[in-house]
């Protein structure tokens, strides 16, 4: 079933979907399979997990440690691949591969693809690729039926989010602010306009990410949003109080 679907399916009992972000390997693959676990059970829609890379220039700092810090530890592309189908295995959602595109293209981009497709990954978030330089990027994800997750910014014309919407599949990405992951959003005016902007300009349910925290910002994209997709917070637990504090975090969001 593609991605879409199965989100407007998963979406018809629910006000808003909770997506989140891991980065593989960090602290080590066995803590993701625990973090991963409380996700899920607790009630997470949809996994995006982060193939390190050494310049994650979209991720802040919180993000951006966690793939050095993976990275250090030996984490390979290899081990990224086998685990995303260990996972999409056990559990009933979709998970996605969020990468650089230097990742997918030192490894091929049809042996990427097969191997993502083979392990059951549903789309590819990839944020230095814009579709004019990935054609045959494209072409690998429509012959897999792996959708590419293409990305609004508030610097985006309303023409461009009408180009990017006739190519991209499953969601639309809206980041919340300028500048990269981890600090807090602000939910003023102008982002009201934005994000009705967003609506207007797809065809696709609309996931907002970047700053999103807490139970409030769940609630002031509640109605607005398809999907809130919450990152660095996650990440921060786990620095702070390790993984047995994702599961309550999560339950507590909706």
């Amino acid at each position: 079933m593609q991605l879409e679907q199965i989100l407007r399916e998963r979406k018809e009992d629910k006000d808003i979907l909770l997506m989140t972000h891991i980065v593989l390997g960090y602290p080590s693959f066995e803590a993701n399979r625990e973090i991963i676990r409380q996700m899920v059970e607790n009630g997470v829609d949809c996994i995006e997990m982060q193939i390190p890379f050494s310049e994650p220039m979209a991720d802040g700092p919180v993000i951006l440690k966690a793939n050095q810090d993976s990275l250090a530890a030996g984490t390979t592309v290899e081990q990224c691949l086998e685990f995303g189908a260990e996972m999409a295995a056990t559990y009933d959602i979709p998970f996605l591969f969020m990468t650089y595109y230097n990742i997918i293209f030192k490894y091929g981009e049809e042996q990427f693809f097969a191997r993502a497709k083979a392990a059951g990954i549903k789309g590819f978030i990839v944020p230095d690729v814009p579709p004019e330089m990935g054609t045959t990027f494209l072409k690998e994800a429509e012959k897999t039926d792996i959708a590419p997750i293409l990305i609004y910014a508030p610097t985006s014309t309303p023409e461009r989010m009408t180009h990017l919407d006739s190519i991209a599949q499953g969601f639309i990405y809206c980041v919340a602010r300028r500048g990269v992951t981890g600090k807090k959003s602000e939910f003023g005016e102008g982002f009201n306009d934005y994000l009705a902007l967003c609506r207007k300009s797809t065809r696709l349910p609309i996931a907002v990410g970047f700053g999103i925290q807490d139970k409030d910002d769940i609630k002031a994209l509640t109605g607005r949003a398809d999907i809130a997709v919450i990152g660095s917070q996650t990440i921060r637990l786990v620095d702070e109080h390790g993984p047995d504090a994702v599961g309550p975090f999560i339950a507590g969001l909706r």
